[in-house]
């Protein structure tokens, strides 16, 4: 398999990953940029689909507090996750599990050691395409990443309910249309749910959606103001440019401390 190596993070971290394949950019940096620490204490993340490790790794690079397991179901990808583990020198705090959402018992998760209820935060960027609606990709694995099946997402809102603590956040984002199925989805698992619409540019519709969620939580859904990553002249505004160039925090880049919901 042929892969690039790419640099994230303003060339903070350094990732393989497929030439030709599904390839990561700013959803996943923009998910693990709306990960919070907990005032300096330890705490455990799950990227859940994590493919090269893009997202996970983010978090670790930000958070030196946080112990983060990457979670993916194939093996090539799974590979080149190691490798980017280790020529990122993130080895001592990350680490990644092979394991399939729809078929893992947990007896098999705990030997991974990803055992369920056991994550502070757990995160996720679904494949954004439903099998048989389109065109299928001709790469094998970039099909895989971008299409599931039809009732995918419940798949992936069970499993993030399984592995997150009770009280504690899930995030995941998504392309915008897929609100509905999300909130649908998570009916029930995760309340205080509060979606945060990405725009490209200002003015235009928001194409994706970042949704945080509280596990076990009553309070009802809200939505946030957007933020926008480019400016007229399609460069990064300040705020996008301090997510994906420096590898700062959401707060810190938008000065907007986004939380779940006011009354947990």
């Amino acid at each position: 398999m042929s892969v690039s190596d790419d640099a994230f993070l303003g060339g903070r971290l350094n990732i393989l990953q497929p030439l030709k394949g599904y390839r990561a950019g700013v959803d996943a940096v923009m998910l693990a940029a709306a990960v919070r620490g907990r005032g300096g204490a330890p705490f455990r993340v799950l990227d859940v689909g994590a493919g090269v490790g893009t997202a996970g790794l983010s978090v670790a690079w930000r958070c030196p507090e946080a112990t983060v397991v990457l979670l993916e179901r194939e093996p090539d990808l799974v590979a080149l996750a190691r490798e980017n583990i280790a020529r990122n020198g993130l080895g001592e705090r990350v680490s990644v599990v092979e394991a399939d959402i729809r078929r893992v018992a947990s007896a098999d998760l705990a030997a991974l050691g990803a055992d369920e209820g056991q994550f502070d935060q757990v995160i996720a960027n679904p494949p954004y395409h439903t099998e048989g609606a389109g065109t299928s990709a001709r790469n094998a694995l970039k099909a895989a990443a971008h299409a599931m099946p039809e009732a995918g997402l419940e798949d992936w809102c069970r499993f993030l309910a399984r592995m997150a603590r009770p009280g504690r956040d899930a995030l995941i984002v998504h392309k915008t249309e897929a609100l509905p199925d999300l909130l649908e989805a998570l009916k029930g698992r995760f309340g205080a749910l509060s979606a945060l619409p990405l725009h490209s540019h200002e003015g235009e519709a928001a194409s994706r959606i970042l949704l945080r969620g509280c596990k076990g939580s009553k309070a009802p859904f809200r939505l946030e103001p957007g933020l926008v990553l480019h400016e007229a002249n399609e460069r990064f505004t300040r705020g996008a440019e301090g997510v994906l160039r420096l590898g700062q925090a959401l707060s810190v880049a938008y000065g907007k401390d986004w939380e779940a919901a006011e009354n947990r």
